[in-house]
């Protein structure tokens, strides 16, 4: 058996509760897993007198795979986004969400099956503002050719690797002829390498109202950063939220798969809180580091779980169980699922 050494990132809020179960969910997969586990955010800025000490992203680097669970963001004031800080700092160009509906979470729709690749280190995002006058501020959109032939990229290797069929590139492009058309461009430049795979664009509004009305049309979405975070979110809401969908951020210096919604201080330690965004996203992780026996025996458990009564579901996603609850019952139907292997 292979030991994995993996940066942990419990994050707070709720974090620390929702990452000790899928640590726990891991283990009962049968995974070995050697955690290098640290503080950031607000508690590591108390400790240390940074929300991102340096001794994070060493470990990262080193280890090329991080679990993060979520961290509080303040807003307006104090520190900037860990988030985003990682993103840059490591260059993890590459944000991927893969949004599918799940048995028994009740929604809108069904059969939702949509990747999100958004691009993840410049855009509007990239921070540069000023005050031009008072009551005036500049921010400044960055888009270029370097970044956005390698998300393009990435965008169509991920859908030739995983059978995709369509990759739709999302802009903005008749209003910002120039930055989203030099988006447009290149992902056009890219698409002429994969003929066998459908290429075409929507503008950004469209796209909206169309997964409103039929988000089962979609495979692959390919968007800048800030039309990626918008539309990761309303793609999330189209499957029952940001409390069931996986996020990764990747690039050629390691990945951090990490809980995409908040850290929900409001029930933190009440043994509310639900672990299947970071346990999506720990799949995601297993894939990644080339355990894909146990990324889908945790998958298969999932469904199972999900399907096993209300009572092994918490209650944002209309069960009455606890965080307890479902870890439970995600390493008894993953012991089970061994002893039947036997």
């Amino acid at each position: 058996m292979v030991r994995h050494k993996i940066t942990l990132l419990p994050g707070d809020g709720i974090g620390p509760e929702v990452t000790a179960s899928v640590v726990s969910i891991i283990e009962c997969a049968g995974v070995d897993v050697e955690w290098e586990k640290f503080f950031v955010g607000a508690e590591a800025l108390s400790r240390f007198g940074d929300p991102l000490p340096g001794d994070v992203l060493e470990s990262i680097l080193r280890n090329k795979v991080a679990l993060k669970g979520p961290v509080t963001t303040p807003i307006g004031t104090g520190f900037s986004s860990i988030n985003v800080r990682l993103r840059k700092t490591l260059d993890l160009y590459a944000n991927l969400r893969p949004v599918k509906s799940m048995p028994n979470i009740i929604t809108r729709y069904e059969n939702v099956d949509i990747i999100v690749v958004r691009e993840n280190t410049e855009d509007l995002y990239s921070g540069l503002e000023h005050e031009v006058v008072p009551g005036v501020v500049e921010s400044i959109k960055i888009i270029t050719e370097r970044a956005s032939t390698r998300i393009a990229r990435f965008a169509f290797e991920y859908a030739r690797t995983h059978g995709r069929k369509r990759v739709t590139a999302v802009h903005k492009a008749n209003i910002m002829k120039l930055s989203d058309g030099l988006f447009l461009q290149c992902f056009r430049n890219v698409a002429k390498e994969y003929p066998n795979i459908e290429a075409d664009d929507k503008i950004v509004d469209n796209l909206c109202m169309q997964m409103v009305m039929n988000p089962i049309q979609f495979d692959v979405l390919l968007l800048e950063n800030l039309y990626g975070d918008i539309v990761s979110d309303l793609a999330a809401g189209l499957v029952g939220g940001l409390g069931v969908v996986a996020g990764a951020n990747i690039g050629e210096n390691g990945a951090v798969f990490e809980a995409v919604h908040g850290s929900a201080p409001d029930i933190a330690g009440q043994n509310k809180a639900n672990p299947l965004a970071l346990l999506q996203s720990a799949v995601q992780m297993l894939h990644h580091i080339g355990e894909s026996g146990a990324a889908k025996r945790v998958d298969d458990a999932i469904t199972k779980v999900l399907d096993s009564g209300p009572e092994h579901r918490t209650r944002d996603i209309g069960g009455v169980g606890t965080t307890a609850d479902f870890t439970t019952a995600m390493c008894e139907t993953l012991r089970r699922g061994t002893r039947a292997g036997d």
